[in-house]
């Protein structure tokens, strides 16, 4: 049974058929993110530290690592990239103790990262095509660990799914040139927008059972993919990662955290409440007020794509005896962990 190994300086995380499905947290990423690309160039790590421990407590078993920032000061990622991927894998180690996933376009950058990160990182990533190939399999090699393997190649990302499988075979056994085994490769079969390609949910799941079942591999995704531009995008994902995991799917690149209620979403809602003559105690707290009116919590807290993973886990038998799915469903008060909140605080009575 393939199984792949990741490992932090205590903690081992697996990848495989029989185990729980392994959340690579993607929030650590400064791309489309313009006010954590700004804390970057300034030196600034608090969001950084901020995502990491919110992504752990919020059931992530990996942190991808992305340092991809163009400085405004320098806007050569070959230069700036590795030193700032070093210092971001230096902190968030120090903060929690989950394996890394050490994620660039930038070759300087992921060596500076393998450099970096203690225990056996997962590498992000590699792709058919050739320069690709000979850049990061040697890294693979000489690192002893396992990389995401991105199926396009020089002619780019195929809506063919059968090219797609043929792009995941040829840095299958490219790797095995290099005496990396196909359990250390961990196939991105790439997933479709659903709003631009119906049948892009149907693709994948014929994709990773051939995954599975005629190469032997692992795989992941950047499971938000199949619901860019729809309306409800949490609905869509809900459904699509148990399913993807019915067709042998064993991780994905995923926000865990479903984000807090902020001030003006809160102080919209008040107003709401006041107009409608609805009159509330002077000693309401606003995590109880988000409780009462179902906004969701003022602080992070693990997302409902975490919930249909967690029922997922339990119903493929990935949860022995369900304890992960009753510790996710303890009240704050009986969890006491941050792990294990779902409603974010301490309640009191309205």
């Amino acid at each position: 049974m393939t199984r792949t190994v990741v490992e932090s300086k205590t903690k081992t995380a697996i990848l495989g058929f029989d185990e729980p499905f392994c959340v690579i947290g993607e929030r650590i990423n400064p791309t489309g993110r313009k006010k954590l690309a700004a804390e970057l160039e300034a030196g600034d790590f608090s969001t950084v530290e901020k995502d990491a421990v919110a992504q752990v407590a919020a059931g992530a078993t990996v942190l991808d690592i992305n340092a991809g920032v163009v400085y405004n000061s320098n806007p050569n990622p070959n230069e700036t990239e590795p030193p700032l991927m070093r210092k971001i894998v230096e902190l968030v180690q120090g903060l929690v103790d989950v394996p890394l996933c050490v994620d660039s376009s930038v070759p300087g950058a992921l060596e500076a990262g393998l450099e970096a990160a203690e225990g056996r990182p997962l590498l992000n990533s590699v792709t058919g095509e050739e320069d690709r190939l000979e850049l990061v399999l040697p890294l693979v090699k000489k690192y002893n660990v396992p990389v995401v393997a991105i199926s396009n190649d020089d002619t780019g990302i195929s809506e063919d799914p059968n090219v797609r499988f043929e792009v995941a075979r040829k840095i299958v056994e490219r790797a095995a040139d290099f005496g990396i085994p196909a359990h250390d490769i961990v196939v991105d079969p790439l997933v479709m927008p659903i709003g631009a390609m119906a049948t892009a949910g149907q693709q994948v799941f014929a994709l990773v059972r051939r995954l599975r079942e005629e190469l032997g591999v692992n795989t992941t995704c950047g499971a938000s993919n199949v619901s860019f531009g729809l309306p409800n995008r949490h609905g869509i994902n809900n459904a699509f990662l148990p399913m993807a995991m019915g067709a042998g799917m064993t991780s994905a690149i995923m926000n865990p955290v479903a984000l807090p209620v902020g001030p003006k979403k809160l102080a919209e809602k008040k107003a709401e409440v006041e107009a409608k003559g609805i009159i509330l105690p002077a000693d309401m707290d606003d995590e109880t007020f988000c409780q009462l009116f179902g906004l969701g919590s003022t602080m992070p807290r693990a997302g409902k794509e975490m919930e249909a993973i967690r029922a997922a886990n339990l119903l493929t038998n990935n949860d022995p005896h369900g304890g992960d799915w009753i510790r996710f469903n303890k009240s704050p008060e009986e969890a006491g962990a941050a792990g294990g909140r779902r409603g974010g605080g301490r309640r009191r009575r309205a």
